[in-house]
């Protein structure tokens, strides 16, 4: 069995520790937000009344605040926080903004191929809606949609370009442009690129953690009430009031209908215990790129990049010309739980340092400003599933498996479709209507998603090849993706 790439050519030690010696543990999308985005807001107390309670500040919760709002401008709507707002997933990811509600094509054509046209063309929809809300809604998250680039690292991944190009092609989609080593090189100079195809239309950048903050201001403008620091306790559903009731340890929330937007955390509903786990993600952020570094690597259209190893790297610019590299390391802990420790993680940040180099070896010198991690709602589908509960009292969805920033959004749309009972197009899709398998309980999750993790390492070291557990698990439309 061969070695990647990223084991072939390793950089010095001391390059490493020269990259990470004065690195914070911090993320540096909330670290960069001003003043203002961070005022602090108030905890529950006492009795709210609402026509719409929301559990969750994150992405999820805050659109469907939003789009709730412009819905109804009269509805009473309110959101609690556990903590603040965008502190968690919404603050942390990586600012890729895919079209893709299915987690990529393939996973879409593997799952639902009748309707997966129709799910292409939602989903891009979607993704022009989300640009257009920073002129209609005066907000502003940096989105540049600058599209993407799929980069195979090893020679057997050039084969999966070719393929991915060839069926664009055939479906008639001018959007995909095929880039040998060349080309691609050309575009971002890293000698571990051998090809890229390049999706110059369904992807786009954002800050992250401005877009929750500048979603939770327009909320509030519009007339939403947030409070934070304020964890849901439970949920109650009295059968003779009709309404739900949210209890904090402070107050509660008195309302019609509630959405549930709390993804990677616990869920209020028993129902949904096994259906996501916590898989946890590693960031490094590099300081400002000089004139002369940027020129190094080019890179002049801004794309967002990511490798085609089953154990992925991902990487994009920032509007200051910071470098952002995470990936690799998908880290489930036994017992399922989010734990801060989990993010101080050396060896994941020490494995980053090394490929970053690898893969830009004429930046040599630069360091990291910040490292991070954050936890990932995995589900069995790689994408989120959307249900309700409590005689349609209570709409979630959840396990949006990393490429949550654009589908946050149009799960908004499914909840608040399904309280209002409307009839859409959304809600006839069999992948909104059906529910993905559960993971096992414990001994047996943490086994089998180890033992996943394990085979698809062994995948990228011997050219691609899937194993019996990865090709039983295929055949079962199961898997574990971060």
């Amino acid at each position: 069995m061969g070695t990647t790439v990223f084991e072939r050519r390793l950089p010095p030690a001391s390059v490493i520790a020269h990259s990470l010696e004065h690195t914070v543990h911090s993320v540096f999308w909330l670290d960069d937000l001003s003043a203002e985005a961070k005022a602090v807001r108030p905890k529950l107390a006492g009795e709210r009344v609402a026509d719409l309670a929301i559990v969750g500040g994150g992405y999820t919760g805050l659109w469907t605040a939003v789009l709730a709002k412009r819905r109804n401008p009269n509805a009473r709507v309110v959101l609690v926080e556990a903590k603040t707002i965008g502190w968690a997933a919404s603050g942390r990811n990586g600012g890729f903004c895919e079209a893709s509600l299915t987690h990529g094509r393939e996973n879409g054509l593997a799952r639902w191929p009748k309707e997966l046209d129709t799910l292409d063309r939602l989903g891009l929809e979607n993704l022009d809606a989300i640009g257009a809300a920073e002129a209609e809604l005066g907000m502003d998250f940096e989105f540049e949609r600058n599209g993407s680039l799929d980069v195979a690292v090893e020679p057997h991944q050039v084969e999966w370009l070719h393929e991915t190009a060839a069926d664009a092609a055939a479906r008639g989609d001018d959007t995909v442009r095929l880039l040998d080593e060349h080309e691609v090189q050309a575009s971002v100079a890293s000698p571990t690129y051998l090809g890229a195809v390049w999706h110059t239309r369904t992807s786009a950048l954002l800050h992250p953690a401005k877009l929750a903050a500048e979603l939770a201001r327009v909320a509030e403008e519009l007339g939403v009430e947030i409070f934070e620091q304020s964890p849901v306790r439970r949920i109650e559903t009295p059968g003779s009031t009709g309404a739900v009731e949210l209890v904090t340890g402070g107050g509660s929330v008195v309302a019609a209908r509630a959405v549930l937007a709390t993804n990677v955390f616990p869920s209020l509903l028993k129902r949904n215990t096994l259906m996501t786990v916590p898989v946890y993600d590693y960031v490094l952020m590099t300081e400002p790129l000089s004139a002369e570094q940027l020129h190094s690597i080019g890179w002049a259209d801004r794309q967002g990049i990511g490798d085609m190893a089953n154990q992925f790297h991902y990487s994009r610019m920032t509007r200051d010309n910071r470098i952002l590299y995470g990936g690799y390391d998908a880290i489930y802990h036994y017992g399922g739980r989010v734990r801060g420790q989990y993010e101080e993680r050396a060896e994941s940040y020490e494995r980053l340092a090394s490929h970053f180099f690898t893969t830009f070896p004429q930046l040599e010198g630069l360091r990291f400003s910040h490292r991070w991690a954050g936890a990932i709602d995995t589900s069995t589908r790689f994408c989120a599933f959307y249900g309700t509960a409590r005689d349609d009292r209570v709409a979630y969805a959840a396990g949006f498996t990393g490429l949550g920033v654009a589908a946050t959004r149009f799960a908004a749309e499914v909840m608040l479709d399904r309280l209002e009972h409307r009839e859409t197009e959304r809600l006839s899709l069999q992948m909104v209507r059906e529910r993905p398998l559960p993971f096992p309980p414990e001994p047996a999750a943490a086994l089998g998603i180890n033992a996943t993790r394990w085979s698809l390492d062994r995948a990228d070291h011997n050219r691609g090849r899937r194993n019996l557990l990865l090709k039983t698990l295929d055949a079962l439309g199961l898997g574990f993706d971060s």
